[in-house]
């Protein structure tokens, strides 16, 4: 997700229009996209307008590269974005012999490193997934 980073503009909030546009997709399909999707579910502001928050944003480019590029089903990358966002934490990183302890990194970059870690694991799992269709 974060490699669109970089086409996204930093912004608290974002509109349904503005989100389309970042992804080249119809609003209309966004809405489809909130009934089908669990994790897509953006606040509506006090007009009733759906604001977008950035992680929404990085979700929905995250469904277009899996339908769109990947060639998901909805229902298969509805399951892939769950892996996604679960890997991290359901699986933790497999135990490695510990440095002494005069030596040991701070907590910050054990869950940078995990983080890492557990982005690589979700693409090796898409892939995976692909390879088995064929």
């Amino acid at each position: 997700m974060g490699s669109n980073g970089s086409k996204i503009p930093e912004k608290d909030a974002y509109k349904i229009g503005e989100v389309a546009a970042l992804a080249e997709v119809e609003p209309y399909v966004l809405r489809y996209w909130e009934t089908e999707f669990p994790s897509l579910q953006p606040p509506k502001s006090e007009h009733g307008q759906r604001v977008y928050r950035r992680q929404d944003v990085e979700t929905v480019l995250a469904i277009k590269r899996l339908l769109y590029e990947q060639g998901f089903t909805i229902a298969g990358a509805r399951k892939q974005l769950e892996v996604t966002i679960l890997a991290p934490v359901a699986e933790p990183a497999p135990a490695v012999a510990a440095p002494a302890p005069a030596a040991a990194a701070p907590s910050v970059n054990g869950e940078a490193t995990r983080a890492k870690l557990g982005a690589i694991r979700a693409e090796l799992v898409a892939l995976l997934t692909v390879l088995s269709r064929r």
